[in-house]
Formats: structure tokens, C-alpha cells, sequence
């Protein structure tokens, strides 16, 4: 067997040659006015408190309003006034705090005033309603797809491996830290007739890195409330971390060594790439959600998630009446 020259010098001094970047999602806005005559769909980011909504639609907020009374009634059909998980303000504002997937569905509010003619004798009673459809959502959980190449000077399948196996480890340890893993390893050698530097030998290797490696949910248990945010700051993390090995791989190889090892990264070859998961009960759907693509949205009456597909599905043996299933 060929000695793989070079690649536990080279792996040892990726690993302890630096420091590693980290990088850390959208924010609702903070106001939203009613529509007349139309639903006003606002998503609610799990256990964060709902913008506020306010019972008027822009064009009476610039007018004068006499003597105004708001009832904010919930999917439920219950005056939400006095409820301890919301805050309703004397101007008719309405924000709900700690937003779960059960808060989802229609509100509704009903703004009466008075109106006066000019001679300030005569006034009128006049209603408006205003109707939202809330939704809870989750960032979705990022599973990154990363893969690369390297040459070799002969495609030996135990050899191959081999150096998978010592890649891996290496990897693994890198992200060991973050609670991430690696899963789905692929590896496999070609022959590749290269423009103008003949044929090579390459092999291709590609591998998943998730969140959800052993012990994750006893860490974010400890952190937060929702593991979500979490969870992706650590495999963003992973992410960094993977990225800036290859990088040291192309350095090393340039002007570390004098010898070149008989395996080695081909430079600018990796690419990584993510794939989205949705938690069970939430789901993407671009058609109905098309304001908020990047969401995943509770699951509608009707529908369900029971794992961590990326969409809701139609359950169609029973008749499902809530927010956020997870079984049919």
C-alpha cells in the first residue's frame, strides 16, 4: 500500500492553525395596518412576540377619529381583551407575546366611532372591521451538502478510502465542539481528460453536515426556549469551520510543503450547498406563503408534518380542525 505522505502533517496543521469566523433572520415589521375588504396575512416567528396590529387602515390613521372603541376578537371566537398573553393598547394595537404554533388563525377587530356633520349636532355611529390570518413559522433547520475534489495519482479503492476515513476524523473533530455530524459519505475516483494538461485521476467526495448529532437537544435545552436559532447558529458555525479548513489545504499545499502528498485538494473545488428541513407540524409552501418563501409555516387545518419533510401534507383519513399537526 502507498504510505499517504504527507496528509496527517498536513491535517494536524489545518487543525491547530487558527482561529476559526463564525457567522450568525429576518425581522417582521413592527406595525401593520388593516385592509378593508381583504385579510392582512402576518407570520409570527415562534416564540417571539407578533408585530403590532393596528385596528385602523392607513388612510383613517391620518384622520381625526371621535370617540373610537376596539373589540379584538381571536380564532376562537373569545375577546382577547384581559387574556394575560397579550397586550392591547389604549389606542387599539394588539400584540401577542410569546407566539406558539396554537396562537395561528384569523383575527379579527371592529372599530366603532362617532361621525359629525360640520354644525357638530348631528353624529353617526360607523364600524370598521379589520381581519388578519396569523401564522407561526420556524427558520428551517439547514442541512449542508458539502463535497470536493483531489487528485491522486492512481484510483485505488482502499487507498481511497483510507483517506476518507482520515478526511472524516478530521472533519468530525473540527465540528465535534458544535455538537454537528457528518453523515451520507460518498467517495468514488474518475479519470478525467483535463484541457491542455492531459488525463487525472480525481476523486469525488461529498458528505451531508447536520445539527443533530448526539446530545443536541440537552444543549439547546439549556440555552433556550426554542432550539431553532440554536441549532443553525451551530451548524452555520460547522460551515465556517469546514470552509476555512479547505482553505488552509490550498495554503499548506502552496507553501508549507516542498513535497506534494500523493492526495491533495484540488484547489477551488469545494462547494457547499444547503438543505432545508422543516420541523414536524411546519412546512414550506410557496404558493400560499409566497410572502414569507424562506418560512417554515405552521401546517393548516387539513395538513400535517410528521417528521422533517420540508412540506405539509393533505391528511385526507381524518379531519384535522387545529394548527401544526404532526400525524394524520
Amino acid at each position: 500500500m502507498r504510505p499517504l505522505a504527507g496528509l496527517g502533517l498536513l491535517l494536524t496543521v489545518l487543525l491547530f492553525g487558527g482561529a476559526m469566523m463564525t457567522n450568525g433572520p429576518k425581522a417582521n415589521r413592527q406595525y401593520i395596518y388593516g385592509k378593508l375588504n381583504e385579510k392582512v396575512n402576518v407570520y409570527v416567528k415562534m416564540y417571539k412576540s407578533s408585530p403590532f396590529l393596528a385596528c385602523l387602515d392607513e388612510s383613517l390613521s391620518q384622520e381625526e377619529i371621535i370617540d373610537p372603541f376596539f373589540l379584538w376578537i381571536g380564532p376562537d371566537g373569545r375577546n382577547l381583551k384581559g387574556q394575560n398573553y397579550v397586550n392591547v393598547t389604549e389606542t387599539g394595537k394588539l400584540r401577542i407575546n410569546t407566539f406558539r404554533k396554537s396562537m395561528s388563525g384569523p383575527y379579527s377587530c371592529t372599530l366603532s366611532y362617532k361621525r359629525m356633520k360640520d354644525n357638530l349636532q348631528e353624529e353617526k355611529e360607523a364600524f370598521k372591521t379589520y381581519k388578519f390570518m396569523l401564522f407561526a413559522y420556524r427558520d428551517p433547520d439547514y442541512i449542508f451538502q458539502v463535497s470536493a475534489r483531489f487528485s491522486t495519482q492512481a484510483c485505488n479503492t482502499l487507498e481511497d478510502d483510507q483517506y476518507l476515513e482520515e478526511l472524516k476524523k478530521v472533519i468530525e473533530d473540527l465540528i465535534f465542539s458544535l455538537h454537528c455530524e457528518l453523515t451520507d459519505e460518498f467517495l468514488k475516483c474518475h479519470v478525467i481528460k483535463v484541457p491542455k494538461h492531459g488525463l487525472q485521476n480525481v476523486l469525488f467526495t461529498s458528505f451531508k453536515v447536520n445539527p443533530f448529532a448526539p446530545g443536541w437537544e440537552t444543549v439547546c435545552r439549556n440555552l433556550t426556549i426554542d432550539c431553532g436559532d440554536e441549532t443553525n447558529s451551530r451548524i452555520l458555525q460547522a460551515r465556517d469551520r469546514i470552509e476555512e479548513f479547505f482553505l488552509k489545504q490550498t495554503y499548506a499545499q502552496k507553501k508549507e510543503f516542498n513535497l506534494v502528498p500523493p492526495i491533495n485538494y484540488v484547489e477551488k473545488s469545494l462547494q457547499i450547498s444547503h438543505d432545508d428541513k422543516c420541523r414536524p407540524g411546519f412546512g414550506k409552501d410557496e404558493f400560499t406563503h409566497a410572502e414569507c418563501l424562506d418560512c417554515c409555516v405552521v401546517c393548516g387545518p387539513g395538513t400535517y408534518n410528521s417528521n422533517n419533510d420540508v412540506h405539509c401534507r393533505v391528511c385526507s383519513s381524518i379531519q384535522i380542525k387545529y394548527y401544526g399537526a404532526t400525524a394524520c
